[in-house]
This record gives C-alpha cells, structure tokens and sequence, in this order.
C-alpha cells in the first residue's frame, strides 16, 4: 500500500495589533493600486503612448514585486496555491514585518 499523505496546508495568518493591519494594507493598496496612479501619471505629464508603455512595464514590474514578496515568505510546500494581494500581504506582515 501506498503511503503518499498531502500535508496540511497553513491558513494565511491572522493580524491582531492594528499597525501590522494597516502595514498588510498598505502594501494590499500598493500592489493593487499604485499602478494605475503611475500611469495616470504619466498620462497627464506625457502622452497615452507613454502612459501605454508604461502600463505595459508597470505590470511586468509589479508582477516581479508581487512573486518576490510571494516566494520570500509562503512555505514551499504551498506555493502551488493561488494568493491574492491580501494573502500576500498578509503572509509577507506576519513572517517579516510583525512577528
């Protein structure tokens, strides 16, 4: 008989104090939102092609933030699940920032 058992995966943390909530939203609002403000940003400064390409780099950009903060604080053995900017967020407070 086969004996391959699926661990357990961790639930995503929960925040207590009020600061590490208002750090885990934070960083939520930065990786949700600050993209779009850069390129309404640019828009009004430059161009729509500017603010086109912009767009463009901003989400391979903030793609690469997002796997890096994703990576650096989920376990390996549950990086194969999907995450939202919360999860995220919340994981990244909780193992770095709020211990």
């Amino acid at each position: 008989m086969k004996t391959d058992f699926i661990d357990q995966i961790e639930p995503t943390p929960k925040l207590h104090s009020k600061k590490c909530k208002m750090i885990a939203f934070g960083i939520r609002f930065l990786l949700q939102y600050s993209l779009y403000f850069f390129v309404v940003i640019m828009w009004y400064e430059y161009d729509y092609f500017v603010a086109i390409a912009s767009l463009a780099l901003g989400f391979i950009v903030i793609g690469i933030i997002r796997s890096k903060l994703r990576n650096s604080v989920i376990p390996p053995s549950q990086r194969e699940y999907h995450y939202t900017d919360q999860g995220i967020a919340d994981w990244y407070t909780a193992r770095e920032l709020c211990f």
